[in-house]
């Protein structure tokens, strides 16, 4: 059996070592956020269990990602929420590229900055769309509340130009 099937079934060694292993590197990892360390193990908890729960909801199956680097991206948006609520100011570091783990990720990172400058020139329209879709993972009819489309079609559209110019610039480098 894999492991989101273990997940899904709740397997009690499967959770534990789940839990276990990728704990201290996300304690790592949100430490760099101006959290209290109770409030980041209460994260951990959380995110642990949202893991569980969309893996029983079947939104695992297929997944293309690590298991860590899902259950540490589900920790992230439960940080970024809680130091919103905080109003704290805090710099998001926006995605990975491919094949980067979060427990790697260095702020000085050469490829985390390429990512960076490149999502910032790709123009104010594109960098709205593509955060709020990947990064507060907005659906396309929030997003057409927030941003002035008339047609999802058409968001749709704009969103694949703005990902397909992202790929080009990122791959000049």
């Amino acid at each position: 059996m894999t492991e989101i099937e273990n997940l899904k079934r709740r397997d009690g060694k499967t959770l534990e070592r789940i839990y276990t292993s990728y704990r201290s590197g996300f304690l790592m990892f949100a430490s760099k956020y101006n959290l209290p360390q109770e409030d980041i193990l209460d994260v951990y908890q959380d995110a642990f269990v949202a893991l569980i729960e969309n893996a029983e909801k079947g939104k695992l199956d297929g997944l293309n990602a690590e298991l860590k680097t899902y259950l540490f991206s589900i920790g992230k948006y439960m940080i970024f929420g809680k130091l919103r609520k905080n109003k704290t100011d805090f710099v998001e570091i926006e995605t990975l590229p491919d094949g980067l783990e979060w427990s790697e990720v260095d702020e000085s990172d050469q490829q985390i900055g390429l990512l960076e400058n490149s999502l910032k020139k790709l123009g104010d329209q594109c960098y709205k769309i593509v955060r709020l879709f990947y990064y507060e993972e907005k659906k396309l009819d929030e997003i057409m509340e927030l941003l002035p489309y008339q047609s999802k079609d058409v968001l749709k559209s704009q969103k694949a130009r703005c990902l397909k110019h992202l790929k080009e610039m990122l791959s000049k480098n």
